[in-house]
């Protein structure tokens, strides 16, 4: 069986912290994680008693999730986050899934990521826009709430895409963020050159699917956190590389030396 294929068919986990997670997003998460595979296990948790997670009650249903009930045992503090970590680790050393998708916009989860991708399961994240970077960046991906729902591939090594990567989304934005704002991103910037470099052939191109592996493999990234559908048109709009057999499976890209801006 291929990496492709077995990649097609992850054992995922999802685990939501009803309190930070808003129940609408929900078909958008689940269509998302079905990119990658079957989710074997649905929980969510939370206080259910409070009239904050009655938005849930239908979605619960709809999508078959397990709601977990956790109780607020101190005053102003869920223990939501504690009951999920607790559940992540007994999965992770029985049931043992290829994969977790974890919904909070909690930094607390941190740690928790940390330690599931160390034990070899990737980790896919989905929050809010002010979710701490800590937490963003310890997942293989993270997708922002406000960029749910854009179309692009989720692997960065199937032969049909063209090289959309997971990775670690520097802002949320639906909007298209300008070429000439993309270039003022320095990180971003220095990120995609090294990429290219590092995946380039003799002649200097490099296939974008084997650029976005590179960047998955180095941190967690979405060209949809800056408006782009996949990798190559986040690329492109920088107008820091030049294009070959643009619209095939093999289309390669290579850093162009220097471009004034656009503005």
């Amino acid at each position: 069986m291929s990496a492709i294929t077995e990649k097609l068919h992850l054992r995922i986990a999802l685990l939501i912290d009803a309190d930070n997670a808003p129940a609408e997003k929900i078909d958008e998460i689940t269509t998302e994680l079905s990119t990658l595979g079957v989710i074997n296990v649905r929980r969510a948790y939370g206080n259910w008693t409070k009239a904050a997670l009655r938005g849930w009650q239908e979605k619960l249903l709809e999508y078959a999730i397990r709601p977990i009930q956790q109780f607020d045992y101190s005053r102003g503090k869920n223990a939501s986050d504690m009951a999920m970590t607790v559940d992540a680790m007994e999965l992770l050393y029985s049931d043992k899934p290829d994969a977790f998708g974890i919904v909070s916009s909690d930094a607390d989860f941190t740690p928790l990521v940390m330690h599931l991708r160390g034990k070899g399961a990737a980790v896919y994240g989905f929050g809010a826009a002010q979710t701490p970077k800590p937490f963003v960046n310890a997942c293989s991906r993270f997708l922002y709430f406000e960029s749910l729902g854009e179309s692009a591939p989720v692997s960065a090594v199937e032969p049909d895409s063209d090289g959309a990567a997971p990775g670690v989304p520097v802002r949320p934005a639906r909007l298209r963020v300008p070429g000439n704002d993309l270039r003022r991103d320095s990180k971003l910037v220095v990120l995609l050159r090294d990429a290219v470099n590092a995946s380039k052939d003799e002649s200097g191109w490099a296939r974008v699917g084997a650029v976005g592996t590179h960047i998955a493999n180095k941190t967690s990234f979405d060209p949809r956190n800056y408006g782009y559908a996949t990798l190559t048109k986040l690329m492109a709009a920088t107008g820091l590389f030049d294009f070959r057999d643009e619209g095939t499976s093999q289309i390669a890209v290579r850093a162009v030396a220097s471009r004034p801006d656009k503005g």
